[in-house]
């Protein structure tokens, strides 16, 4: 994942135009706006979030209206509009995972990091935010960490700090 300012001009490269090539072909003649979900994690992937000027450029890629790419990004809560740090930490905020201590787990992720959620940390490597249900029900509280989305279960504030230092010293040790 790239780091991207917010003003910066998004290019396409060679590589991922070959990406949303191959996602075009699995659909019939006509139908490339079918493709528009696929190609638009391969840019959040490539990024780390889906800039205007980005949804912009997969719109002209499919030969379709921006708006039409704005509404379908803008639905979901999976594509981010705004930068994110490295690691997204999203909690189950649905009610099972409410019963067994998600609020507490947020609250500590919120005290633990010193941002709000949908903040990033000033050294850019986490944001947080609640979500709807991971369907994890028997396991919460639970969340999941993007952009790969390995799934964490059964959350503590202890669990929370420990793999919040994992992720400290696996990012250090890639450095």
């Amino acid at each position: 994942m790239l780091s991207v300012k917010e003003n910066m001009i998004v290019e396409f490269s060679a590589e991922l135009l070959g990406k949303f090539s191959e996602v075009v072909s699995r659909y019939p003649e006509g139908k490339q706006k079918s493709a528009l979900l696929p190609i638009l994690h391969l840019v959040q992937e490539e990024y780390g979030w889906l800039s205007v000027d980005a949804m912009e450029k997969v719109a002209a890629f499919l030969t379709i209206q921006p708006i039409e790419v704005f509404e379908v990004a803008t639905f979901y809560t999976m594509y981010f509009l705004q930068p994110q740090g490295k690691y997204v930490l999203e909690v189950c905020r649905t009610g099972p995972c409410c019963l067994v201590g998600a609020e507490k787990i947020m609250s500590h992720i919120e005290e633990k990091l010193g941002v709000k959620e949908g903040e990033v940390t000033a050294d850019g490597m986490f944001s947080w935010r609640g979500v709807e249900c991971l369907a994890a029900c028997g396991f919460g509280p639970v969340l999941q960490i993007g952009p790969s989305y390995t799934f964490y279960e059964n959350l503590t504030p202890e669990s929370v700090d420990q793999l919040i230092g994992d992720l400290k010293n696996k990012s250090k040790s890639e450095a």
